[in-house]
């Protein structure tokens, strides 16, 4: 999610009057919320983020909370919202540029672009790694988990297509299958780069040796 924050001028026109605090504009606060919920999972080893403890943070009552939102479920599927939306946005442009792309190395390119986007996206949000790998989903609704499990399987989709019209350019005979494999591996190194970085409290860059390791899988 975006760093920056809105900044509320004070109002106050005379020495006697007391600064004046404007109300969130609608939606804003609804935003807040994410934003801090967010900032509160980039810490390391954070424990189950309670929504006293987000309150807390934000300096309002937890009745403030769930007037935005029903329920810290739905705090997390906005997370999840802004992953899927920002992730896939970022998919589409990709497949945009590489289209045109017509030489044998086009769909492993298009390939090792998407898994890095998709790791330098974990690095600017690390608060949105623990939701992506689950450890921030343990004690929530079974329904997060599984959003986020079909987010995955979607990104694999996403590789399978990338490849396999790279193996049918090469002139491979089985060029569904070998996509299938190749984007089963990309995928599993994503999930394990992500959980790594998380594990090791954000220290593990995901995007450590990414060229080499590319080079490797998609050879």
């Amino acid at each position: 999610m975006s760093d920056a924050e809105n900044t509320i001028p004070d109002t106050a026109t005379t020495e006697a009057e007391a600064p004046v605090r404007k109300r969130p504009k609608p939606g804003e606060r609804r935003i807040q919320i994410l934003q801090a919920l967010a900032s509160m999972l980039e810490q390391p080893g954070a424990e189950r983020i309670t929504t006293a403890a987000l309150a807390a943070k934000l300096e309002v009552s937890e009745a403030a909370l769930y007037r935005h939102f029903a329920s810290k479920a739905q705090m997390f599927e906005g997370l999840i919202e802004f992953i899927e939306q920002a992730v896939f946005t970022l998919v589409g442009q990709i497949a945009e540029r590489e289209a045109a792309a017509t030489d044998p190395s086009a769909g492993a390119r298009h390939a090792g672009k998407v898994v890095t986007m998709l790791l330098q996206f974990a690095e600017k949000n690390p608060g949105m790694v623990r939701v992506m790998v689950g450890d921030a989903l343990v004690f929530e609704n079974e329904r997060l988990q599984q959003r986020m499990n079909q987010f995955f399987d979607k990104i694999e989709s996403t590789l399978k297509q990338c490849l396999r019209d790279g193996a049918q350019a090469t002139g491979s005979m089985t060029p569904t299958a070998d996509a299938q494999v190749q984007a089963s591996v990309l995928t599993a190194f994503v999930v394990g780069r992500l959980q790594r970085f998380a594990r090791s409290g954000f220290r593990r860059q995901p995007t450590e040796h990414l060229d080499a390791s590319l080079a490797q899988m998609l050879r």
